[in-house]
Order: structure tokens, then C-alpha cells, then sequence
């Protein structure tokens, strides 16, 4: 029974401490897609580094099937439980290799299938159950796919489009390619009777919306003020947009308001609506935020849960700067103290809870966290804090973060003038009492 526990404790520790050992670097990926038979195969090509001598690696892989492929560099040894594929193979330290196997899966999540359309949703963790690949975040991987799918589709993946050519047996390939690393689970594809409207940003960024053929009158109010966010953020936040391109694709069923994969928005057809209905729902606050998350989330992502806020707080707080752009002042006071009430029932109900956690709300993560950077900003002031914001994102890109990385970067700015600010939001990140949140609204708003 020892020996069963120290191999068992042997084995979660291995799990957790594989980014020590090995850095998987880049991923071509040759796909099939058949959505009749709910389906995806194919040929990857990975290409990983060695940090630690070691005899195995592995990818996470849910209930797949698999072979070498003969073309492979490595002739490793392939075997598999249920969740993963191990690589085995006398890997020296420092070394890089190279490996090819062919693959098979019929996905019971993540990826979904309609008559018409394919879609995937990977967050977090859920990408290994369509595409072999890593579930920890923290290991960033340049994803290029070549998808090969039913002509009567178009196919939207990560990255830019660089060749669309028509195969045997009335298919059609499209090849993607990304010049950056990024976490697996913001890898994406869309499938489906799309058609598409394309313009430019300022800076000189493709922003390509699509849409359905029935829906072509209602392109404009559904993507309406989607360059004017583009344009606003990339200013307030004084990085540029780190990707090729930035897709947008509306999807049947879709499990959440959007989802921020990189360079390719997914987002729920119940936000496709003309100008009348625009006034009552409309895709603003959900394009802003899903935007922002291209900055926070996608070049700079948390480290582990416990800082999720990190990312879904940074892309509330833009997200509201942006609106109050487009819809004005009284909007953004009104968002604001709406918020605040929120928190405030949550704090009443014996529910409210520090920031950084695992396993926090969603409204202790997107509003919480917002109001924790309004407070920021307001204590430290706009120069400091925007300084600080870019100075997080310029040392973290393609890499994790924690909060204390972020809170280091506006401490580092002005010392000890700062700390109190520091200790003070650490407070707040801790206890987030509401009623000194509603209070600040009167001093955010002076």
C-alpha cells in the first residue's frame, strides 16, 4: 500500500511539474473535420524543448486513439490512459524534438457539431477533448492548423488565413498560421454557411465580421462601434494589438455570452440583431470585453485560477472605459453603481470573497476585480497606473502573471509613494467591502 501511495503522489507531482521538464514550442497541425460522423482527425507535428533530462513526456488527450506517424524525427514510443498521450524516449537536456503522430477523436465535449455548423469552446482546459495538446496554461504554443472540411463551409481558425484551396471529393483546406505563442485553451475553430464583411482598424489591423446569409442586414447594428473599440483600446491601454487579425463569429447554442480565443471572438447569435433591437440588447459591452481579453488573457494569461481576476477584471474595467467612449458619462456612473449593488447583495448574502482565489464567482472575478482597478486608478492616478498597465503587459507577453507581478509594476514606479496605495488595495482585494466601494463612486465621478 506504501509503495501504491508514493507512486500515486510520484505521479501528481510529475503531472504538475511537467512545464519544468519540457517546453512544447510550436504545433502543425493537419486536420479533417467531419461533421456527420462528429469527428476530427489528423497528422500533428509538435515541436517541443528539453529542460530536464527525462525518459517520457506527455500531452493531454481525452479518449483518443493514435499511431506514429512514419514521417516523425523521434521514433518515440506512444501510449495513453484516458486523458493523456505519453511521449517515450531518452530525452537529453537542453536538446530540441520533433514528433509526428496521427490521431483520431470523437469529441463528447468542446468540440460540437450541427447541421450546419461546428464550433469549439476550450476554456481553461477543455481543448485536449478535441485536439491532443497541454491543459496548463502556463505552456505557450505557436498553433498553425491546416483544417480540411466540406467545401459547402467556411472555416474560421486562429491567426491568418494563408491559403484556401479545394481538395478531392468536394472538400475545401484552409491553412492558418500564427506568428506568436499562446495558451491551448484559446485555440478555436468555426464552421459553418458564413459570409463575411471586413475593415481596417487605425493602426492597421484586418477586423473581418461574419455572419450569416440571412443575416446580412443586420451586420452593421450587430458590429456597430466595433473599430471605434478596436481604436479606443489599443489607445487606452497603450499596447498594441499583439495578433495578425481580430475574427469575430456569431454560433447557434453557444454556452456563454463570448469567448475570447486569439484572434477569433466566438460569440452567441442572440446578439445578431438589427437596429431596433439594438436599443434593447445589443453586442457592445460583450464585443469590448471579448476584445480586451486579446491583451488580458491572451498575451499576458494567470498563472493559476487563484489570479483568474487578472484577466476577467481587466477586461470589465476596459470594457466599461470603452463604453462610457461610445454612450457617455451618465451610462458609465450607472454601470458603475449598478455593480456596486451587486456586490452589496453578494457581501448581505455572507457570499462576498477576496479576488484572489480559486474558484471565485464570476461577479467576485469581472465586477470585484473591476472595481478593484477603478479604486487603482483612482488612488495612484491615470499617468501611473496606465504606465504600470503597460509595463505588466510588455514584461509578461506570451507568459503568465500573478497579482503580485501586476502590484510589483506599480510599486515599482514611485517606491514607498505607492505603498500605502498598495496595502490599501490589498485590503480591499481581501475583504472588498461594498459600502466603501458605493462611497468611491461619488469620488471617481467628482
Amino acid at each position: 500500500m506504501r509503495l501504491l501511495v508514493l507512486f500515486i503522489i510520484s505521479a501528481v507531482f510529475s503531472y504538475g511539474q511537467q512545464s519544468q521538464i519540457v517546453d512544447f514550442k510550436e504545433l502543425k497541425a493537419d486536420l479533417s473535420i467531419f461533421p456527420k460522423e462528429k469527428k476530427v482527425s489528423g497528422t500533428l507535428h509538435y515541436t517541443f524543448q528539453i529542460l530536464k533530462k527525462t525518459d517520457s513526456v506527455y500531452l493531454d488527450a481525452k479518449q483518443m486513439s493514435f499511431s506514429l506517424d512514419n514521417s516523425s524525427k523521434t521514433k518515440a514510443n506512444l501510449s495513453a490512459n484516458e486523458d493523456k498521450i505519453w511521449i517515450k524516449y531518452p530525452f537529453e537536456e537542453a536538446k530540441e524534438y520533433s514528433i509526428a503522430f496521427n490521431y483520431e477523436a470523437f469529441p463528447k465535449q468542446t468540440m460540437y457539431f450541427f447541421e450546419d455548423q461546428t464550433w469549439t469552446q476550450g476554456q481553461r482546459k477543455y481543448t485536449s477533448h478535441w485536439l491532443p495538446s497541454i491543459d496548463d496554461v502556463n505552456d505557450k504554443i505557436i498553433f498553425n492548423l491546416s483544417i480540411t472540411a466540406p467545401a459547402e463551409f467556411e472555416v474560421i481558425a486562429n491567426g491568418s488565413l494563408e491559403k484556401e484551396s479545394p481538395v478531392f471529393n468536394d472538400q475545401k483546406q484552409w491553412q492558418y498560421t500564427m506568428k506568436s505563442p499562446m495558451s491551448s485553451y484559446l485555440v478555436a475553430i468555426a464552421m459553418g454557411n458564413f459570409k463575411k464583411q471586413t475593415e481596417t482598424s487605425s493602426s492597421g489591423i484586418p477586423l473581418v465580421y461574419y455572419y450569416t446569409q440571412n443575416n446580412e442586414s443586420k451586420v452593421e447594428p450587430t458590429y456597430r462601434y466595433t473599430k471605434e473599440l478596436f481604436d479606443f483600446l489599443e489607445e487606452v491601454i497603450g499596447v498594441d494589438y499583439p495578433w495578425e487579425n481580430y475574427k469575430q463569429v456569431p454560433v447557434r447554442d453557444f454556452l456563454y455570452a463570448g469567448m475570447e480565443n486569439t484572434t477569433l471572438t466566438i460569440f452567441s447569435e442572440t446578439f445578431v440583431v438589427d437596429s431596433i433591437g439594438f436599443v434593447d440588447r445589443n453586442y457592445v459591452n460583450v464585443n469590448a470585453h471579448e476584445l480586451a481579453h486579446q491583451w488580458f488573457g491572451n498575451l499576458v494569461t494567470s498563472e493559476s485560477s487563484e489570479h483568474h481576476w487578472l484577466q476577467e477584471g481587466f477586461a470589465t474595467y476596459f470594457a466599461l472605459l470603452a463604453e462610457r467612449e461610445i454612450f457617455g458619462d451618465d451610462y458609465y456612473y450607472w454601470k458603475l453603481y449598478q455593480s456596486a449593488e451587486q456586490l452589496t447583495e453578494l457581501s448581505e448574502q455572507g457570499k462576498g470573497e477576496p479576488i484572489v482565489k480559486a474558484g471565485a464567482s464570476s461577479l467576485t472575478y469581472y465586477q470585484k476585480g473591476a472595481w478593484a482597478l477603478h479604486i487603482l486608478n483612482e488612488r495612484v492616478g491615470n499617468l501611473a497606473f496606465k504606465q504600470a498597465v503597460q509595463n505588466f503587459l510588455n514584461k509578461y507577453k506570451f507568459k503568465s502573471a500573478t497579482t503580485d507581478d501586476f502590484l510589483e509594476e506599480i510599486t515599482l514606479l514611485n517606491g514607498d509613494d505607492l505603498q500605502l496605495s498598495i496595502n490599501w488595495l490589498m485590503c480591499l482585494l481581501a475583504k472588498a467591502n461594498p459600502y466603501t466601494i458605493k462611497r468611491l463612486i461619488v469620488v471617481i465621478s467628482l
